[in-house]
């Protein structure tokens, strides 16, 4: 640790005293805030927890740094309240021996101490003292409250002393990024009252942020940010302390109030994880997801529940409406794209929040031309923020509308949505909405005049890259070089090719036959020059981009496969895609890497340069599905699977780094990937409707199950409760000598289920 807990003060007498993490002499103390870029170091192992907006992620020994270069802490509010909090014992840091996050808001930490030197001639052999840190986040009283039980293993009864240290910078999540620099508000030095720790911050926002510490016990001696207190621990016995943190937010006069980002319900959350260990186990995410599923494989039951459970942690509320947020800890937020894409994946596990997202962003539609926010009429938010640097507009996040394909999406998941449920309700009352989304798609989308929908940011603050892979230097040329805008995506004129007509279909049954007729032709008009200008014969795939003088990307990337999703593709063109992308360059062996490993530009570990993102392989394999390609898609839902068992708690990130699986013969996790993050977390049930062949007709009271398979190590799956209009279905599926069968149960309203082999 940067500044470790000094604990090894003694009285007159030899004994240790309980002493402070740093003399007041030796801490620096901050008046003025000061954001400076921070070096963030990995989180890949990170204990998270999140209940309602807060969240809170350590390392797996529990303990927090108080220097820089970390992105650990409380947050609230893209806000990071606590950034240090540090226990030492006797003048020794205990060592971790598990962690886990469990439901609700949970987290259990176990740590055993080294040999203790107590000072008086008494000696503690090593991990005869055991340490249970177990936390739990209230998202309603935004506090964290930790008890801390220490057991002794020894006969006799030991007094122990404990050091405290804390730290509290309200730094911004873009300052902890590393993003953005410049002195904000004032951060006054922490105070004592009674037996408790206060921080303040005065932001220049017109926020007042406020951090309390308070201990279930007397605090001995108080030095700064740091305290020292004794704990009695009988022999064979424990003892417990508790430690609260409360944060608080206060709006000075004449200042705006924050808007409230709040979490969504969650009845019959369990207290505790699902056991995934019994051969059948039953998933529905604790009673809150109307589906259930019920498989007798142990991997397969282990990532679903870490899946479920996930999204619902990622849930969030605004205006009445619930999104899942995109992440923790950088993008816990409402993101266009990923909101979207994470409410698509779970379409026939809980349709509803698809429609609350859409009405959500709908309310947010660009309405003007600003060049700041990249905003535009018609098209859809790419990030909304709430902290400091956004309400002092010194960041364009108010919203940022930097995203290229948020608007297809858009359009997309209505269509897809409605199938579902059967219902133009939604359509009817975002009419004027998707009216808006066309219009930007045949207007402002196009910045050349190529027909092609293309980005180029209008802010320096912006993103410089404006589809899902929106790094720096994300976008490259065949000699590695980054391209040059007005950049047209290959994925992006594909979800463009989508969005036309599948809200074609939503017009015709609304009653407008030569609206939808005027989609399905400028679609068509779009997929025959795309096949033109994008498809490369030397790379066997279609281009990654092309740049704004027409000249293309050619590299072989992830994109394409993605192009599949939509059906763009021609058949034959699709199958050379297939069987290229699961060549060696591009398949790891867990997954497809987002960039040719052939690739100038390629680095296992760069974050979209070859990576792997397991929901980019989600919509891939729903492509090669498509296409007829199930034994390719049924190849990386079992590679998803099986990455998901070296994840801690069964947890796909983010993404991965795209080494081969030869290398390591494990995944290799990335440093700073998000977890949980919704679209990942979204993988594990889209890929379930996927490989099953789930089709909703909601409004032909339908439900198709096209070629259902099942990967060699599930050998039964069933569906309770599918819901596809107001009907709803039981359906299992079996796995005998390589084969799928599946079959009907319990049926309940108008629905015709029809298995096609």
């Amino acid at each position: 640790m940067s500044t470790p807990p000094a604990a090894d003060r003694r009285d007159a007498n030899g004994r240790v005293v309980p002493g402070a993490a740093a003399s007041a002499s030796e801490r620096k103390t901050h008046v003025l805030k000061q954001h400076t870029a921070s070096l963030v170091r990995s989180i890949a192992d990170a204990v998270v927890i999140k209940d309602d907006e807060p969240f809170f992620l350590c390392p797996p020994d529990g303990q927090i740094e108080t220097g820089d270069g970390h992105g650990f802490g409380l947050y609230h509010h893209d806000t990071r309240f606590l950034s240090g909090y540090q226990l030492e014992i006797a003048g020794a840091v205990p060592n971790p021996l598990a962690a886990t996050a469990l439901s609700g808001g949970r987290a259990v930490i176990e740590l055993t101490m080294p040999a203790l030197e107590l000072g008086d001639g008494r000696t503690i052999g090593k991990e005869r003292i055991t340490i249970r840190w177990d936390r739990a986040l209230d998202g309603q009283r935004a506090q964290l409250r930790d008890r801390i039980s220490i057991r002794n293993f020894d006969s006799d009864r030991v007094r122990l002393p404990l050091a405290f240290a804390f730290d509290a910078r309200f730094d911004d999540v873009f300052t902890i990024r590393g993003l953005l620099a410049g002195d904000l508000g004032t951060l006054d030095e922490p105070v004592w009252q009674d037996d408790g720790l206060v921080f303040r911050y005065a932001g220049k926002d017109g926020i007042d942020r406020e951090v309390r510490i308070a201990f279930g016990t007397r605090v001995e001696t108080r030095d700064g940010a740091a305290c020292g207190l004794w704990i009695d621990v009988p022999g064979r016995g424990e003892a417990d302390l508790e430690v609260t943190i409360t944060i608080h937010e206060t709006t000075r006069p004449g200042a705006t109030p924050i808007e409230r980002r709040t979490a969504s319900t969650r009845p019959g959350a369990e207290p505790g994880p699902r056991d995934s260990r019994a051969q059948d186990a039953t998933i529905s995410g604790g009673g809150e997801w109307p589906v259930e599923v019920e498989t007798d494989s142990i991997a397969l039951n282990a990532v679903l529940s870490r899946s479920l459970d996930d999204l619902l942690t990622l849930r969030g509320e605004l205006d009445g409406q619930r999104y899942y947020s995109a992440g923790i800890p950088w993008f816990a937020t409402l993101f266009g794209r990923d909101s979207l894409i994470a409410a698509y994946q779970t379409l026939a596990f809980d349709r509803d929040i698809a429609a609350e997202t859409l009405r959500l962003l709908a309310g947010r539609q660009g309405t003007a031309h600003d060049d700041y926010r990249d905003e535009e009429p018609g098209k859809i938010l790419h990030e909304l923020r709430v902290g400091e640097l956004a309400r002092l507009g010194k960041i364009p996040q108010t919203p940022y509308y930097g995203s290229i394909d948020s608007t297809l999406l858009f359009l997309v998941l209505l269509a897809r949505h409605a199938r579902w449920s059967g219902d133009l309700g939604l359509f009817h009352e975002l009419h004027d909405n998707v009216e808006r989304a066309l219009a930007w798609l045949d207007g402002d989308a196009d910045p050349t005049g190529s027909g092609y929908v293309a980005y180029r940011s209008t802010t320096d603050q912006g993103l410089a890259n404006q589809g899902w892979k929106d790094s720096g230097d994300a976008i490259v040329t065949a000699d590695g070089r980054i391209a040059e805008p007005p950049i047209a995506l290959a994925e992006v004129q594909a979800y463009a090719f989508a969005a036309r007509r599948e809200i074609a279909d939503l017009f015709e049954r609304g009653g407008d036959p030569d609206r939808a007729a005027s989609l399905r032709s400028s679609a068509e008009d779009l997929r025959q020059r795309f096949e033109r200008d994008f498809w490369s014969d030397d790379l066997g795939s279609y281009v990654l981009a092309l740049q704004g003088d027409g000249a293309p990307c050619a590299v072989l990337s992830s994109n394409a496969g993605q192009t599949l999703w939509t059906g763009i593709a021609s058949p034959e063109r699709a199958g050379r895609i297939a069987r290229r992308l699961g060549e060696p360059d591009m398949e790891s062996g867990w997954g497809i890497r987002t960039l040719s490993g052939q690739a100038t530009a390629f680095n296992p570990i760069g974050y979209h340069l070859g990576t792997v993102w397991p929901h980019d392989n989600g919509l891939i394999a729903e492509g090669f599905r498509r296409y007829g390609r199930d034994g390719d898609a049924e190849r990386l839902f079992a590679e998803l699977v099986e990455a998901s068992t070296d994840f801690p708690q069964q947890r796909l990130p983010e993404c991965f780094s795209g080494y081969a699986r030869s290398d390591f013969g494990t995944p290799v996790r990335y440093p700073i990937a998000c977890h949980p993050q919704a679209w990942a977390a979204g993988a594990i049930p889209h890929l379930i409707t996927s490989i099953l062949g789930l089709e909703a007709d909601a409004f032909e009271h339908r439900l198709a199950v096209v070629r259902p398979t099942l990967p060699a190590f599930v050998g039964r799956l069933e569906l309770r409760g599918l819901r596809v209009g107001d009907a709803s279905a039981d359906l299992a599926f079996e796995r005998t000598a390589g084969r799928t069968t599946a079959s009907v149960g319990r049926v309940a309203g108008d629905l015709d289920v029809v298995i096609e082999p």
